[in-house]
Order: structure tokens, then C-alpha cells, then sequence
């Protein structure tokens, strides 16, 4: 018995006066992760540049479905911002509730993504747009299924009582790269679905 009593120890504060090496290590992965984006988007601009035929092939792509995915993930960095806030302010309850919503306006972005993939006429295979449309995308579906879990992660924490007003920065980290996937999602969406409208 006395072996379990750390598991349901608070985790640890951390460092005073200086940033976490997990602060330090998330700052190096959104570099790292932003530079990848960046590539990508390069490589779809330049190849829409040379491009031959008309781009998209299949003409302009539809706004309402990604537009409203776009609302949807908005909204949830909103949602986990007034988590950390509510933690900050000893409102333990409310960010429980801020958080699970967060993770389900994730999840609800994962699952119209997939239907928005299963509803086209190309896929990867089909011309160099279709391959660059399902990379990019991909790539930022794989990086909200991490963040999903990462959240989830962080919710069941919070529930476990190991956060509190003084102990919260995993939640910042881990809202940080929230708002990181977000942010490229901006990016992603100007680029695949309003630039064509140029």
C-alpha cells in the first residue's frame, strides 16, 4: 500500500524562476513541427505555380463543411484557455468541464475531417494535388490525434487531483500545443481552400 501513495501524490511544481525542460522540449517540437508545415505548404504553392492544368483539378473546393471544422477547433482552444484560467482560479470543477468539451470539439473535428476525406472524387494517388492535399492534411489530422490524447491525458489528470492552482504547467504545455495545431490549421485552411478563390 504505501508502494501506491506516490502515484496519488500532486505532481511537481517544477523550477521556480525558470522555464521546465518539457517547456523548453514542446518549444523545440512546434520549431521543429512549424518548419515541417512550412515545407509542405511551400511545396503545394510551388507545384500550384507550375502547374499545367487547372488547380484543383476538380475545380473550387466546397468552404461550408471546412469552415465549420474550422470554427470547431477555434472554439476548442477557447475552450482549453478558460480550463487553464478556471485551474489558475481554483475552479476545479469548471475546468473539467472546459477541458472534456475541448476534447470533444477535437474529436468532432477528427470525425468531419475523415468524412470531408471520404467524400472525394481523388485521393492521394489520383494527381499531385490529391497528394498534397492528403499529406497536408494528414499531417495536421495526425498532430490533433496526438493532441486529443495529450488533453485526454491532461483531463484525467484533473480528475485525479493532481493539478491545482499552484500545479498546472503540464496543462499549459499541453494547451500550447493545442494552440499550435490550431494556429497551422489556419495556415492549412488559407492555403487548400481560400487561396484557390485568388
Amino acid at each position: 500500500m504505501a508502494k501506491l501513495m506516490p502515484l496519488l501524490e500532486p505532481l511537481p511544481v517544477g523550477s521556480y524562476g525558470k522555464r521546465s525542460s518539457g517547456w523548453w522540449g514542446l518549444l523545440a517540437l512546434i520549431v521543429t513541427e512549424g518548419s515541417l508545415f512550412g515545407y509542405l505548404l511551400f511545396s503545394y504553392f510551388y507545384l500550384a505555380s507550375q502547374a499545367l492544368e487547372h488547380w484543383p483539378p476538380d475545380g473550387l473546393p466546397k468552404l461550408a463543411i471546412p469552415g465549420i471544422n474550422t470554427i470547431i477547433l477555434l472554439a476548442s482552444s477557447g475552450f482549453i484557455w478558460a480550463s487553464e484560467r478556471c485551474l489558475k482560479n481554483k475552479k476545479m470543477r469548471s475546468s473539467i468541464t472546459l477541458m472534456a468539451v475541448a476534447i470533444i470539439l477535437g474529436t468532432c473535428f477528427v470525425m468531419i475531417q475523415l468524412r470531408e476525406w471520404s467524400n472525394k472524387s481523388y485521393n492521394m494517388a489520383t494527381n499531385l494535388y490529391g497528394s498534397l492535399y492528403f499529406t497536408i492534411t494528414g499531417f495536421h489530422m495526425a498532430h490533433v490525434v496526438v493532441g486529443v490524447i495529450i488533453l485526454s491525458l491532461l483531463l484525467l489528470w484533473m480528475i485525479l487531483g493532481y493539478f491545482d492552482d499552484k500545479r498546472y504547467l503540464p496543462v499549459t504545455i499541453g494547451g500550447f500545443y493545442w494552440h499550435f495545431v490550431d494556429g497551422v490549421w489556419l495556415f492549412v485552411f488559407t492555403a487548400l481552400y481560400l487561396t484557390p478563390y485568388l
